[in-house]
């Protein structure tokens, strides 16, 4: 079977095709956060704290870690992206102790993270380019470390899913030209949205199987991909998770918190719920007041997601005695779990004679 290990400065992390899926904490990830990247190149890294523990917390095994803020001051990211990865790393493997994923399209940032980071980091990421090719992954066999290969090239990234497998297993013989081995590989086939692409979830399916069958590598994705563009994002990521799971996905990188409830979404539910004539009682609080009209936590919670990564390691038997999922669900309920694998609660009755 395959395996690709990861480790910290004392713990290890293997991804394969018997392990419990491995979830890839993304949210130290300043594209797209607007607040996060002004904190970043102010030198402030409170939310990138706050988000790294939250996410081990919450269940994340590996966090990747990506410094791409192209700053107002200095818009060279060759220049400004290197000490700020070596910074946030630093930062963050002295907060949490799991595996880092080292994220950045900056050759620089990615030698400067490896040299900081202890164990045995993910690099995130090599594509199909030749240039990109031949500088990535001599620094990946250089540092004897596992890569993620993204199935896009200079031809960018291609609908039709032969020509994405083609992208993969050009870098994995690529790679083993650099004596970089197959398990050492972990290929994102690319998910595209389902909302632009019906058979977006089919074609990665697909995907997914034959890059385990014929390449023997595992995989990857960024889950929250097949969703984009559509309404209850967690409803289809919910779906897709366990199904990619199925087809022998062995990896996401996504967000595994359910984020708190803000003050302005408590005090336009209270403003609310006084207008239908519900009167509160005065010490009531914001955690109590949320949970008991559905709202959520002011507190970062496991997602949706993760409950459906939890049941599909319980129902794909990578979670031996079903530990992990009563474990969760005992966290989740603060009581007592009923029913352990093979138990008799919640199986069907005998009728009594």
């Amino acid at each position: 079977m395959t395996r690709t290990v990861l480790e910290s400065a004392t713990k290890s992390v293997t991804i394969g095709f018997d392990e419990p899926f491995c979830v890839i904490g993304e949210r130290i990830n300043p594209t797209g956060r607007k607040k996060l990247a002004a904190e970043l190149e102010a030198g402030d890294f409170t939310t990138v704290e706050r988000d790294a523990v939250a996410q081990v917390a919450c269940g994340a095994t590996v966090l990747d870690v990506n410094a791409g803020v192209v700053y107002n001051s200095n818009p060279n990211p060759n220049e400004t992206e290197p000490p700020l990865m070596t910074a946030m790393l630093e930062l963050v493997q002295g907060l949490v102790d799991v595996p880092l994923c080292i994220d950045s399209s900056v050759p620089a940032a990615l030698e400067a993270g490896l040299k900081v980071t202890k164990g045995r980091p993910l690099v995130n990421s090599v594509t199909g380019e030749d240039e990109r090719m031949e500088f990535v992954l001599p620094l990946v066999a250089k540092y004897n470390v596992p890569v993620v290969a993204i199935s896009n090239d200079d031809t960018g990234i291609s609908e039709d899913p032969d020509v994405r497998f083609a992208v993969a297993k050009r870098i994995v013989e690529r790679a083993a030209d650099h004596g970089i081995p197959a398990h050492d590989i972990v290929v994102d086939p690319l998910v595209m949205p389902i909302g632009a692409m019906a058979t977006a979830g089919k074609q990665v399916f697909a995907l997914v199987r034959r890059l385990r069958e014929e390449l023997g590598v595992n995989t990857t994705c960024g889950a929250s991909n097949i969703s984009f563009g559509l309404p209850n994002r967690h409803g289809i990521n919910n779906a897709f998770l366990p199904m990619a799971a199925t087809a022998g996905m062995t990896s996401a990188i996504m967000n595994p918190l359910a984020l708190p409830v803000s003050q302005a979404k408590i005090a336009e539910k209270k403003a609310e719920v006084q207008a239908a004539g519900i009167v509160l009682p005065d010490d009531i609080d914001d955690e109590t007041f949320v949970t008991l009209f559905g709202l959520g936590s002011t507190a970062y919670k496991p997602g949706k997601e993760m409950e459906a990564i939890r049941a599909a390691n319980l129902l794909l038997d990578n979670d031996p005695n079903g530990a992990e999922w009563i474990r969760f669900n005992h966290a989740a309920s603060g009581g007592e779990s009923r029913g352990g694998r093979g138990g008799r609660d919640g199986g069907r009755r005998r009728r009594r004679a």
